[in-house]
């Protein structure tokens, strides 16, 4: 009775009980008739835990640093690209278990963050830009054009980063201003969001000043009402141009000095994200499909979404 592999599974049982209720190993030892050594083992073996069965790890801590350097030298590459680097640096290991370490470590597949591509002087001009409470940020009318197609599979490239990383400058995807090829343009608040205009033709300044009078002030008016609001626009030709400037004033309109090439500061970037990952796996067959799933998707957006994303504007800058 002296060893721990004598003792039955009735006697452990009745040891981690009597352990668990504060007493001490001579006591246990009495009321279980075992020897106290017996006891002692039990308890120290259960404390450091069981022995690991199974097959022996083969990967030690060096080799996992080694795929944590690979990965974070380039996060762009896909699985099978960073399991082929590992095993050239002599690590013997399935792409599986690539996948599975490196997911051990910490990081997750996906899509990257946009970094815009700025000069000295934008950069210059954000940080000296708003800084504002959430409160008045609420009092802004936000508003965009984004391009829609009818396949929505491919979303570029992914990156592996851990979390809390998603800013970091090795995990960024750099872009450029998109050419001015848009197919909707839509509005929102701190209350929620407008109506969806599709446009037809390429956007000039009266196209620009016909989308605004007939889809922005309505709803505005009817958000707002008698109080005032500020409106928000990037600084595309249409929107910059002297007779939309013009209009703005002729109708009374603040406009935001908003600094250029920042769609990453624009909440309703966010709101064309969530539309276009919940029509991920929509296949539109025609223009007509897909403006009608886009509506459909786009009237799905609540206004505790939209008042999340302008609460969130202190942070961004």
């Amino acid at each position: 009775m002296g060893k721990t592999a004598d003792l039955t599974v009735v006697q452990k049982m009745t040891i981690d009980s009597l352990h668990k209720e504060g007493k001490t190993q001579k006591v246990i030892a009495k009321e279980t008739g075992c020897s106290q050594s017996s006891v002692s083992k039990h308890i120290n073996r259960e404390a450091k835990g069981r022995k690991r069965c199974g097959r022996k790890n083969c990967i030690s801590n060096r080799d996992n640093r080694t795929l944590e350097r690979i990965v974070k030298q380039n996060p762009f590459k896909n699985v099978g690209e960073l399991h082929k680097e590992w095993t050239a640096a002599g690590v013997s290991a399935s792409r599986t278990t690539t996948h599975r370490r490196m997911q051990d470590m910490g990081f997750s597949c996906r899509i990257p963050c946009v970094k815009p591509l700025l000069n000295n002087r934008q950069r210059q001009k954000r940080l000296a830009w708003k800084d504002w409470t959430a409160a008045e940020w609420s009092k802004e009318w936000f508003s965009d054009e984004s391009k829609f197609c009818i396949s929505f599979g491919n979303q570029g490239p992914r990156v592996w980063r851990k979390r809390g990383e998603a800013q970091n400058p090795r995990c960024l995807r750099s872009s450029v201003k998109f050419p001015q090829s848009v197919m909707v343009w839509g509005a929102m608040s701190s209350a929620g969001v407008g109506p969806l205009c599709f446009l037809r033709s390429k956007v000039n300044a009266a196209v620009y000043q016909d989308v605004l009078e007939h889809f922005m002030i309505p709803p505005a008016d009817q958000l707002y009402g008698d109080a005032d609001f500020i409106f928000q626009q990037d600084l595309a030709p249409a929107h910059s141009a002297k007779a939309t400037s013009t209009w703005f004033k002729d109708h009374g309109i603040p406009v935001l000095n908003w600094p250029a090439n920042s769609p990453d500061l624009n909440p309703i970037e966010n709101l064309w994200g969530i539309v276009k990952r919940k029509m991920r796996y929509a296949r539109p067959n025609n223009a007509e499909e897909l403006k009608a799933t886009i509506r459909a998707t786009w009237a799905l957006i609540t206004p505790e979404q939209c008042h999340r994303l302008i609460d969130s504007m202190p942070h961004k800058y």
